[in-house]
């Protein structure tokens, strides 16, 4: 096939109709595909590419308006020309009205046929164009966007990951445990969810919490790495990384560094108002600061100190919910600690699960 040409099914009982039909068709460059029998033309239809569908009107074993239906039901965009006599133009009118493309009135003149033959298939061809193009345009825009979105994936993860490594260079200086940080984001990840808060909150509190302690890059060694009590001036100047955390992260236009800043600042505050380091009160005291003063406190009692034993979850539960020595119930939101209490065993699981590996040599130095 040519440009110009086109493939056309041709359907008429009439054998004197049809061949003179095919002929004149074909003499203009057309494939034609002639059929006296609708119920043949319509198994045609399903087995070949036709782009216009040419019958007649009036035939004994279906009528034109029904071979039209039915080939719709097939294919809706195929233009159907109708082929029909003076006394059935009012059956053809209704025909448009039902979608047909067109109808010739026979005897028919070769130009009515042709033009109508070619502006039939021309139609059909820029569905068809326009349909591809579509297709090309969706596919497009599908590979696109997914070249976006694993480009800000990509960029997520890197982000991420700085920031861990960041915050694992300030976490080294205090605890013999990496995974802490680690371990803090995912407590913090289901309170908060336990609590109802929105998930995009959640993503930014699981974000943000581990760089909770990132101030104490600030504190001398000889402070944090003591492995006896503090003096009185030495706990003020720890305390102080609070604050130092909060002006690392501080000014930034991102929310999740906002965030950050929030609980390196707040992540020692107290409900009763006792924390530090402004002594701020019951609601006061933001939500993301409240979650991360819990969950803190539960992974400091679990973990092994230079100064402490590590204790079993069942102690550290009874210690945050009944108080001791240095901790009371009231240091807690109320609410989180309700929660908290509910979810105890999904932070036995976090804490058991997430441990450092710790590497042992034999004597010849093999891992």
């Amino acid at each position: 096939m040519n440009e110009s040409s086109g493939n056309i099914l041709v359907v008429d009982d009439n054998v004197f109709v049809l061949d003179s039909t095919t002929l004149l068709l074909k003499g203009y460059g057309y494939t034609v595909s002639p059929c006296g029998d609708p119920e043949e033309a319509l198994i045609k239809l399903q087995n070949d590419n036709f782009d216009t569908v040419l019958t007649d009107i009036k035939m004994p074993k279906m009528t034109g308006m029904e071979l039209l239906e039915k080939v719709h039901l097939y294919n809706k965009e195929i233009p159907v020309v109708l082929m029909t006599a003076y006394a059935e133009l009012d059956v053809a009118v209704n025909a448009i009205n039902k979608g047909a493309f067109d109808f010739i009135i026979k005897p028919y003149k070769p130009d009515y046929l042709l033009r109508s033959m070619e502006k039939a298939v021309k139609y059909y061809r820029l569905l068809q164009i326009e349909k591809n193009y579509k297709h090309r345009l969706e596919e497009d825009v599908i590979k696109r966007t997914q070249e976006l979105a694993d480009a800000l994936s990509m960029v997520k993860s890197m982000s991420e990951e700085l920031v861990h490594r960041m915050t694992i260079i300030a976490e080294h200086r205090d605890t013999d445990t990496g995974s802490h940080i680690k371990r803090i984001g995912l407590y913090s990840s289901k309170l908060a969810e336990a609590f109802g808060l929105s998930p995009y909150m959640i993503e930014k509190i699981a974000f943000a919490s581990p760089m909770h302690d990132i101030g104490k890059i600030g504190i001398p060694d000889s402070i944090l790495l003591k492995p006896g009590p503090l003096t009185i001036e030495e706990f003020e100047i720890m305390k102080t990384h609070t604050k130092i955390g909060e002006k690392m992260l501080s000014d930034s236009s991102h929310p999740s560094i906002q965030i950050a800043a929030s609980i390196a600042l707040n992540h020692h505050e107290r409900w009763d108002g006792s924390g530090y380091p402004r002594g701020l009160k019951g609601e006061n005291i933001p939500i993301e600061g409240r979650i991360v003063m819990l969950v803190d406190q539960y992974d400091a009692l679990r973990s092994k100190r230079p100064y402490k034993k590590a204790l079993s979850h069942e102690e550290v539960i009874d210690i945050i919910t009944k108080g001791d020595n240095r901790t009371s119930p009231a240091h807690f939101d109320p609410k989180l600690l309700a929660v908290f209490k509910e979810i105890s065993p999904v932070f036995n699981e976090v804490f058991n699960t997430h441990q450092d590996v710790l590497l042992e040599f034999n004597e010849a130095g093999n891992i």
